[in-house]
């Protein structure tokens, strides 16, 4: 999937790659790893506080793009809560033979529980593949920013960032007149339109 961040909302794997954002295969092969998708020279810098081992460099000026240290990452998954814009990952492709585990933010509720089976989702939020939830960690030091793990089949590990919201089931949708419009998976007034704010179509 091409484009960019700014023409999708997401980063696509071309930009990705072209701003060096990917953790070489070397460094997948010795355990998890944080993965920073961050593409926009914005000012900027929570992540590098947030690690203790010094594995992320933002520096001056604050508008730098974070760059990683692979030898000083442990995959701890600390930074994860702390970017403001969603954008830090981490990523074990050695969870198992067959299996990779993500562990993503995710500020919706509800959260689920450890050993649910839910839609793991790419990051255009199309759904990839059934995942199970391994952990979630929801303590005080991550400021309302909960952090979730899945296991999925190894082949998806370079493109599940998420899971698809809980208890939004499918609603019809109405004309005017009454007549059936189709299917939604989402209230429209729900939806967000700045995660800083938290402010939705609704408000």
């Amino acid at each position: 999937m091409g484009g960019t961040v700014l023409e999708n909302g997401y980063p696509s794997m071309e930009e990705l790659r072209t701003y060096n954002r990917l953790p070489s295969d070397e460094r997948y092969e010795k355990g998890p790893v944080a993965v920073i998708e961050c593409v926009q020279e914005i000012p900027c810098n929570p992540c590098e506080a947030a690690c203790r081992f010094g594995a992320i460099r933002v520096g001056m000026p604050i508008t730098n793009l974070p760059e990683l240290s692979e030898e000083k990452c442990t995959g701890c998954g600390a930074c994860i809560a702390h970017c403001s814009g969603l954008a830090i990952f981490v990523v074990d492709k050695t969870y198992s033979e067959k299996e990779a585990a993500v562990s993503f933010p995710h500020e919706y509720l509800p959260l689920p529980a450890k050993g649910d089976q839910v839609d793991a989702v790419n990051r255009a939020g199309q759904v990839m593949c059934k995942g199970t939830v391994v952990r979630i960690v929801d303590t005080v030091k991550n400021d309302c920013t909960p952090v979730v793990t899945i296991a999925i089949p190894k082949e998806y590990a370079d493109q599940v960032r998420g899971m698809a919201r809980l208890g939004h089931e499918a609603v019809e949708e109405k004309k005017p007149d009454g007549q059936e419009r189709g299917i939604s998976i989402f209230d429209p007034d729900d939806t967000l339109v700045c995660r800083c704010e938290e402010v939705t179509v609704g408000i």
